[in-house]
């Protein structure tokens, strides 16, 4: 267990929002949150420039939580992409198009003088509900529904990112192949009907905007559905079958007792309930139908703060 004197920061990246926190033991001691739309930046800045205006925006944030708490000894960060085991490098992510293979914890290690490592997002979220959970499951699949949807799993009590860092990327487990439907979406990681071009906020807009004509944002979207709306209500449901249809395939592979739903679109759950339980009752083997305990989380989005400090905590032991 942590040290109660131990001060580390955690920091979650995402599409259009950091968060940082400073954590001691488990306890979010601080927070802040500031828009930063990093996902809009890749898409219309050159990668080194916008890479110079992640490290900027993200090591200002850090540097005022160092100055509330200048006991913090480590950072850790939850980014969205491909995080290359073997050296630490941001090899790809496709929500924030055009960055390869570039050293998030050395260019902010240098720019605030703390050690940093780094994990995927959804992985430091999984390690978080663990940790939260107080160990209620040796093993369980988090799913992180925001801009995309994010995967991580925690066997036996520790986090998995695979051979090559790609281990749990279930955004881009593909749903509706290009050869079945011509009209699959295409996925920021090149391929067409990943899980995600559905299942995540910006795939119920999509959704929405396929089916309506107009355009707005999911959270638009989800008043919209819980007003009668049916192209919302469509949208949602959607979305729902969709990471059902995932979650039943991944299931069968990984055989955990417990799964965990997150990330900001989680909120809307309700919409998306009912046809998530019945396409993955439908999907699912039988021998594993209703053996799975399905949890919304309830630390909201501050599991992926707290996992990436934990995770930068653990690297210092």
């Amino acid at each position: 267990m942590s040290n109660q004197s131990n001060y580390v920061a955690g920091v979650d990246i995402g599409g259009t929002n950091l968060r940082v926190g400073v954590v001691q033991g488990l306890q979010l001691v601080y927070e802040k949150r500031t828009h930063a739309d990093f996902a809009t930046l890749c898409k219309t800045h050159a990668p080194t420039i916008a890479w110079q205006k992640i490290i900027e925006i993200t090591s200002h944030a850090l540097k005022e939580a160092i100055l509330a708490y200048p006991q913090i000894t480590a950072v850790g960060i939850g980014f969205p992409g491909f995080i290359d085991p073997a050296n630490g490098l941001v090899a790809q992510s496709p929500n924030l198009p055009g960055l390869r293979d570039v050293d998030l914890a050395q260019d902010l290690s240098s720019a605030i003088g703390l050690p940093v490592i780094v994990e995927n997002d959804a992985l430091a979220a999984a390690y978080g509900e663990f940790r939260l959970n107080k160990n209620e499951a040796e093993s369980l699949i988090y799913l992180g529904l925001g801009t995309g949807v994010g995967g991580g799993l925690i066997h036996a009590g520790k986090p998995f990112s695979g051979q090559h860092g790609v281990a749990m990327e279930v955004g881009h487990i593909i749903i509706d192949p290009i050869e079945k439907n011509p009209q699959a979406r295409l996925c920021g990681c090149g391929n067409y009907g990943c899980m995600e071009q559905y299942a995540s906020a910006s795939g119920v807009v999509v959704s929405y905007e396929s089916a309506s004509g107009k355009q707005a944002s999911a959270d638009a979207i989800a008043n919209f559905a819980h007003a009668g709306d049916k192209h919302a209500l469509q949208a949602y449901r959607l979305a729902g079958a969709s990471l059902a249809q995932a979650l039943a395939h991944i299931l069968k592979v990984v055989d955990v007792p417990q799964v965990v739903i997150g990330g900001g679109m989680s909120q809307a759950w309700p919409l998306m309930q009912a046809a998530f339980e019945e396409r993955l009752e439908a999907d699912l083997i039988p021998v594993l139908r209703h053996k799975v305990s399905i949890k919304i989380s309830d630390a909201g989005d501050q599991a992926g703060i707290i996992g990436a400090a934990l995770l930068a905590e653990m690297s210092l032991a």
